[in-house]
């Protein structure tokens, strides 16, 4: 499965990208597509189940790739 996270902040996506690498999950940040919003402008796009323990805080979103379109799977704070 392809996710794309997105984030509040841009030290937030930063954070989320180095956990995901540590995590052994193949991941890139890169800017959010036009069809999601997010108040930093940068997203992480990842392939794989992330545990992510300690990595709400700054999260806005996380979407499932469906092709051109995404699914919502989480909703931050």
């Amino acid at each position: 499965m392809e996710y794309v996270a997105t984030f509040h902040t841009h030290f937030g996506a930063l954070s989320f990208h180095r956990a995901a690498l540590r995590q052994g999950v193949e991941a890139q940040m890169m800017p959010v597509p036009r069809r999601l919003s997010a108040s930093c402008g940068t997203c992480v796009r990842y392939r794989g189940e992330l545990d992510l323990t300690g990595l709400e805080e700054d999260l806005e979103g996380i979407f499932q790739v469906c092709g051109e379109e995404y699914r919502q799977t989480y909703w931050g704070d």
